[in-house]
């Protein structure tokens, strides 16, 4: 006997290989930050976030509110994205828990509607939605550090020591919504192989034009070389005027 073609099959089909496009990629993702960071839009972000830090800490401590408040505000939205995705994670909790939540195993879904593989979605998409949590309970940590050296008032704090703690928090932050991109995908599972399938390549498709950099890199000179030049340039006009005031006073 041949072998049966079965609407579970398409689980086994469709749901791997969606899940597979979305590792393939940010796997090379991954790859083209580490070797080329200035053709992604991650690497151009650190970029402008390092020259930052490098610009916040040119200015008196005493006048650093303005960077205090950006980095507060970072620090507002991963601490929304945190309660939301420990929300999220409760919820999911509750309906694995109840084994007669099945309202969403119907007929008209074209898959496998069988009690184990919803509670496989379920799982999926609860570890996406922890990881996330974690990941950005970690934003708000190196955020929160970074606060605290950049408003150190001797002043005496490495910029490194302040712009690891940002570039880390960033990366934390882009990890966190990865994995709100994955559970999305997995939420569309639970209306069947397909629906999932389409919405992980179609993730990957909006995914390339955002992370996709094409503008080169900003070069944030420093401004002591121009001062002093100004300053030498003055310097030597204000020479040259008074010095025959000053030959003509002689006897």
């Amino acid at each position: 006997m041949g072998w049966a073609w079965k609407e579970e099959d398409l689980d086994l089909i469709l749901v791997p290989s969606g899940f597979l496009i979305m590792c393939v990629y940010h796997l090379f993702l991954l790859y083209r930050y580490l070797k080329h960071p200035e053709t992604t839009a991650i690497g151009y972000e650190n970029h402008n976030k390092k020259a930052w830090v490098e610009k916040m800490l040119l200015i008196d401590t005493k006048d650093r509110g303005f960077s205090v408040a950006v980095l507060n505000s970072h620090l507002s939205a991963s601490t929304s994205l945190c309660s939301i995705s420990l929300v999220l994670c409760s919820l999911i909790g509750a309906l694995l828990g109840n084994s007669s939540s099945n309202f969403l195993t119907s007929t008209f879904i074209l898959g496998d509607t069988s009690k184990s593989t919803s509670s496989i979605k379920y799982i999926g998409i609860l570890s996406c939605f922890l990881l996330a949590f974690a990941c950005f309970v970690q934003t708000t940590r190196h955020f929160v550090h970074a606060s605290f050296l950049i408003s150190m008032p001797t002043g005496s704090v490495p910029v490194l020591c302040i712009q690891k703690s940002v570039i880390r928090g960033n990366n934390f932050w882009t990890v966190g919504l990865r994995a709100l991109y994955f559970a999305i995908t997995l939420l569309l599972w639970i209306f069947g192989p397909i629906p999932m399938f389409v919405g992980s390549v179609a993730t990957v498709i909006i995914l390339h034009f955002l992370d996709v950099n094409k503008a080169p890199m900003i070069e944030y000179g420093s401004h002591k070389g121009s001062t002093s030049d100004h300053l030498r340039k003055i310097g030597h006009e204000l020479a040259s005027v008074i010095r025959p005031f000053e030959h003509n006073g002689r006897p």
